[in-house]
């Protein structure tokens, strides 16, 4: 969440600039980033500075200082200014990487609506000189690289930028066999890879090396065809297989809802306290002119039902605002849990969902023992 000092600096900027360039500080790289106070408050002068050079026409210091902002807590309107600045020094690819990541996770606030068709125009203008690449890979978490270079993890969000011509695209993840897709991608273009990874089975190449092996030993009897005899049970003292590793996928997917839900908090927060001060501003117009709603003139009465609209608005908003925040700590719980609950044996059978209704949270608990 861009906090005040980089709203303040974003919005002086926009004035500043003659063609919308450098701003405040910090892309909100999806809440999963969020810096500390410390890390902001340093990001925050990086991008001061990073302004007054810009203004200067030193773009590639600013460029170098932004990046340091970036790095230490990445927000929408960094990416914004890097996007911007990259522009100017015609970095065409990078500066679609940044400008689509801004727009991407552009903020719900009336004060930086302006500066969006700038970020939009120059997307489309960079966008034209570079060509972009869609990657979708079967396997949630595994490592996405473009010519060797590691771009992220699956799945991706938004379109890779490339400098036009033939591109290879891989992805790795352990316990996975490696997929991989050469594609040519045009200027102005877009290709579509999708990677299927398909599971390596430890289990199965451990049992085909102990058969050979045995076979090896054993190869004249093998050879005759000769009976193979069966492995028997295993007995009540002995240990039994080790279960198979626990799967990061409800992690990933919980914690995928739970930064959803606080993404909807905050724009329904946002979007009731405007609707709250648009409510404030009619009442007090009325009043100021002398007039009242509870039984209002013929001249009030539109008025006063936007009053009444905006109040309904307002609370809607926040109600569905609480609900979100409630959802998103339940998600977030229940992906803690999941990590942190002891793994049960493979007689239990229960699983744990979060539940979410308007007056609260928590979990249901479903199994067999």
């Amino acid at each position: 969440m861009m906090n005040c000092r980089s709203l303040a600096l974003l919005l002086s900027a926009a004035t500043l600039i003659a063609a919308p360039g450098v701003a405040a500080a910090q892309p909100a790289a999806p809440q999963e980033t969020s810096a500390s106070g410390d890390a902001a408050k340093r990001a925050d002068a990086l991008v001061d500075k990073a302004k007054r050079l810009y203004l200067g026409g030193k773009y590639e210091e600013a460029e170098a200082t932004l990046m340091s902002a970036w790095e230490l807590n990445p927000t929408f309107d960094v990416a914004y200014n890097l996007g911007n600045t990259k522009y100017q020094l015609k970095k065409h690819r990078e500066a679609a990487q940044y400008l689509s990541f801004a727009l991407r996770n552009w903020p719900l606030l009336k004060s930086v609506a302006k500066l969006k068709p700038t970020a939009e125009q120059r997307l489309a203008e960079s966008r034209a000189q570079v060509g972009a690449v869609t990657v979708a890979v079967s396997a949630v978490g595994a490592e996405v690289l473009v010519d060797g270079q590691v771009v992220g993890r699956a799945p991706l969000e938004g379109e890779l930028f490339v400098e036009p011509g033939e591109h290879q695209v891989e992805a790795r993840l352990q316990g996975y066999a490696p997929a991989s897709q050469t594609v040519r991608v045009a200027k102005g273009g877009t290709a579509e890879v999708s990677l299927t990874m398909a599971p390596v089975q430890r289990e199965a190449q451990e049992v085909a090396s102990g058969a050979n092996a045995e076979a090896g030993d054993g190869a004249l009897g093998a050879r005759a065809g000769a009976p193979v005899a069966e492995q028997p049970p295993t007995g009540p003292g002995e240990p039994a297989a080790l279960p198979a590793e626990r799967s990061w996928v409800p992690v990933i997917a919980l914690g995928a809802a739970s930064v959803v839900g606080l993404g909807v908090g905050i724009g329904t927060t946002v979007a009731s306290n405007n609707a709250s001060d648009d409510a404030h501003q009619q009442s007090a117009a009325i009043i100021h002119g002398r007039g009242q709603c509870v039984k209002p003139e013929p001249s009030w009465i539109g008025r006063c039902e936007q009053v009444r609209s905006d109040a309904s608005r307002a609370d809607t908003l926040g109600n569905v605002a609480r609900v979100a925040y409630i959802a998103s700590g339940v998600f977030a719980v229940a992906a803690a849990t999941y990590v942190l609950w002891p793994k049960p044996e493979a007689s239990d059978h229960a699983i744990a969902l979060p539940v979410v209704h308007a007056d609260g949270a928590g979990f249901a608990v479903m199994g067999t023992w």
